[in-house]
């Protein structure tokens, strides 16, 4: 806080601090703020100098705010799935979060989001046929268990080499699917014979190689619904609400400047 002026003014050399400070650019409109964490999606500012028609500019000023980013996950098997029986479908199941923020993994199946937005969501599953026959896997998108129109891929699977020794096809597609706070993806799939499967390998030491998961799904958010993923949202005389990504990362703190 910088020196005020009373109310009926100050002597002159009160009067040429301050204007000095003004045009230094120390005006006394600007404070800081520190985003609530608990996957909280807003945060309040209390501060006795904001107006209802006040303007507030944010910007990040810790290392927390800097490298703040839109939310992710990416999320992996890492044990076989066998196909459910033919005519019948099942969906994904996931053991492993690889890396996620504000996305995360509930029922081994399910992918939730914790914001509203566009999101880029990918799978690639590793499947293999064990049958002496050309079969098919069809795979495909739901929200909240209800399939997504028009999101299903059909995968060919070759006959196997011998036994033992089946075929391999890796199936992935990407879609852009829009989701409000809480909602969840699963994919689901249904096959042509129980002998495709989803197959998962371990590192190999002698080439050497990393293991391959059986599925690997990525969940990534495009298009917020506002050009900024940290922004005023609503003010009053004394405070105002800011919005932002659903946060649990602690010291993530910014400068604001008070306009009006």
């Amino acid at each position: 806080m910088f020196r005020r002026l009373p109310p009926f003014g100050g002597d002159q050399r009160a009067v040429a601090e301050i204007v000095n400070n003004i045009m230094d650019g120390k005006t006394n409109n600007t404070g800081t703020v520190t985003l609530a964490t608990g996957w909280a999606t807003s945060t309040t500012i209390t501060d006795a100098r904001i107006g209802i028609d006040s303007v507030i500019i944010t910007v990040p000023s810790s290392d927390a705010a800097e490298n703040d980013a839109a939310p992710y996950g990416c999320f992996t098997n890492n044990t076989d799935q066998l196909a459910p029986s033919v005519g019948s479908t099942a969906v994904v199941v996931y053991d492993t979060t690889e890396k996620a923020s504000g996305v995360y993994l509930s029922n081994d199946s399910r992918l939730y989001v914790r914001n509203y937005g566009v999101y880029n969501v990918q799978f690639s599953l590793q499947l293999v046929n064990n049958a002496n026959s050309i079969e098919y896997a069809d795979a495909w998108f739901r929200i909240n268990g209800v399939d997504v129109a028009r999101s299903s891929s059909r995968f060919g699977l070759p006959v196997r080499k011998g036994a033992g020794n089946p075929s391999h096809v890796i199936g992935t597609v990407n879609t852009f699917l829009e989701l409000q706070a809480g909602d969840y993806v699963e994919i689901a799939g249904t096959t042509s014979s129980s002998s495709v499967s989803l197959e998962h390998y371990p590192a190999d030491t002698g080439i050497p190689s990393p293991a391959i998961p059986a599925v690997i799904a990525t969940v990534q958010h495009i298009a917020p619904k506002s050009s900024g993923s940290v922004y005023i949202s609503s003010q009053t005389n004394g405070s105002a609400t800011l919005t932002h990504f659903a946060n649990d990362t602690a010291n993530k703190t910014y400068k604001y400047i008070i306009v009006g």
